[in-house]
């Protein structure tokens, strides 16, 4: 982080990326195996911290627009399926509350999806029967507003803030 004040975006934090995918479809996701995914949304938390901070979120935007190849992360068969698109990204910039945010949403449909690194059943939810597109975004955002919340009464010596950026 920089000094006092607002946080240097480029710190980084934790992100939810709001994953739209058109159709169903069965892709192998690494070790994990073959997952079957309804055409719907989906939501993916991570972290960005360390070098490069939220860079790794523009990583995910090139994987999803097909100008990346390379399949690290059980996100990344996901947004390597052609018909995924990132709508938009919820993030928590200067917070690291990866596992916080992830408890606050229905895990599922996938168990140990991008939580191979930690206790959480899964880091991927998705949305309730009938819910939209922008409700489901704004419950995403407010799961991050709540762990930031969390996190700075625990004695974070820093403010952090949520925002909402594009996706593709």
């Amino acid at each position: 982080m920089s000094g006092a004040g607002a946080p240097d975006p480029d710190d980084g934090g934790t992100y939810t990326l709001l994953v739209e995918l058109a159709d169903p479809a069965v892709i192998e996701v690494g070790a994990l195996g073959e997952a079957r995914f309804d055409g719907g949304v989906y939501a993916y938390t991570g972290s960005a911290l360390g070098a490069g901070g939220f860079a790794r979120v523009d990583r995910h935007r090139r994987t999803a627009r097909g100008e990346h190849d390379v399949r690290h992360w059980h996100v990344d068969h996901l947004l390597g399926h052609p018909d995924a698109r990132i709508d938009r990204v919820v993030r928590s910039v200067g917070a690291d509350v990866e596992c916080a945010v992830a408890e606050r949403l229905r895990a599922g449909p996938v168990d140990g999806f991008g939580a191979s690194d930690c206790g959480c059943p899964s880091h991927l939810a998705a949305t309730e029967e009938g819910e939209s597109l922008g409700a489901f975004a704004s419950r995403v955002r407010g799961a991050h507003e709540a762990a930031v919340a969390a996190h700075e009464g625990l004695g974070s010596s820093h403010t952090a803030r949520v925002d909402v950026v594009a996706g593709e």
